[in-house]
């Protein structure tokens, strides 16, 4: 391995994804370095311009140019941190998320073109590359981050995979019995059979090229009423954030489509999901003791009002 090694690849990869004329790539007035801070804000949301200098390795003077403009154009706003008033916390204003969205689905886009050009069989070696990489240049295991947690819709096995890792870590967790496993095997089937793609979906977490999570959103008995269930995070993977970007992304969308309410059924003994809930906004509105899946518990109805403040 040589230095000129390492640069043939640089520049091979640039021109793969378009660094050098990123605007053009993705259609936006924005270089790579700008698209990457509006990436910064909108996964990151309480930060201050020294934490984002810091993240990203960038020049004081050109960050504040590149806030400067952001702020003119309206897409931040900057008030004075919380944790220390001599900073500025910088977040992204209505118009700036809307921004960052449309970026990251140009940029999802953009990458899923490049991805569908490489066969099947070719991707877990191609993953495994990459991790390799990262590994070795990070000299070490690369550190996890949120944002490196992709949620996206079910492929082929995933629906399956929901069920399997529902019953095993029930199991493992809380001791529940195979009456558990066959009610999440029917929740999965009656999606799988028959659901509205338009009001009904599923998310699946993906970390390192593998699945960690999963929660779904499906239509409720009740008129205008939506139902979130199978929430699941693996416990490798817990500490990212994963549940709360799950149950984000379902809270979008259900609102997106017009429900009016958002309702799930849970356990008292649950409590870092019940946590979850409590964060964007859900009420508790009725629990009931049962004996369900070999154990005694405590149900638990909560709500969320899509037409209230929300998270």
């Amino acid at each position: 391995m040589t230095v000129q090694d390492i640069r043939a690849f640089n520049r091979f990869y640039t021109n793969v994804i378009g660094a050098l004329d990123y605007s053009r790539h993705l259609y936006a007035p924005f270089t790579l370095t700008e698209s990457r801070v509006l990436y910064e804000l909108a996964h990151v949301p309480h930060t201050d311009a020294a934490d984002l200098r810091s993240e990203l390795s960038l020049d004081a003077g050109y960050l504040s140019r590149i806030l400067n403009r952001f702020e003119q154009d309206g897409l931040i706003e900057r008030t004075p941190s919380q944790r220390d008033p001599r900073r500025r916390q910088v977040t992204l204003t209505a118009r700036g998320r809307e921004t960052a969205d449309l970026l990251a689905e140009r940029a999802d886009e953009s990458v899923g073109a490049l991805l569908a050009t490489v066969p099947a069989t070719d991707r877990p070696r191609l993953s495994e590359a990459l991790r390799t990489v990262r590994t070795i240049l990070s000299d070490g295991p690369p550190l996890t981050r949120p944002e490196d947690v992709v949620l996206r819709e079910p492929g082929p096995g995933d629906l399956g995979w929901i069920v399997q890792r529902n019953a095993a870590l029930y199991a493992a967790e809380y001791d529940f019995n195979a009456d558990y496993e066959g009610l999440v095997a029917r929740i999965v089937a009656d999606f799988a059979e028959d659901h509205d793609p338009h009001l009904e979906r599923v998310w699946i977490a993906e970390l390192d090229g593998r699945p960690v999570g999963c929660v779904m959103c499906v239509r409720d008995d009740a008129p205008g009423t939506a139902r979130l269930r199978l929430l699941l995070v693996e416990p490798d993977a817990r500490g990212l954030r994963i549940g709360d970007q799950l149950v984000s992304a379902v809270v979008e969308f259900a609102r997106g489509v017009g429900y009016r309410d958002l309702v799930l059924w849970t356990n008292d003994i649950l409590g870092a999901a019940r946590r979850i809930y409590q964060r964007h906004g859900f009420v508790l509105t009725a629990e009931k003791p049962h004996r369900s899946f070999g154990q005694d518990l405590v149900g638990q109805d909560w709500r969320l009002d899509l037409h209230g403040t929300g998270e």
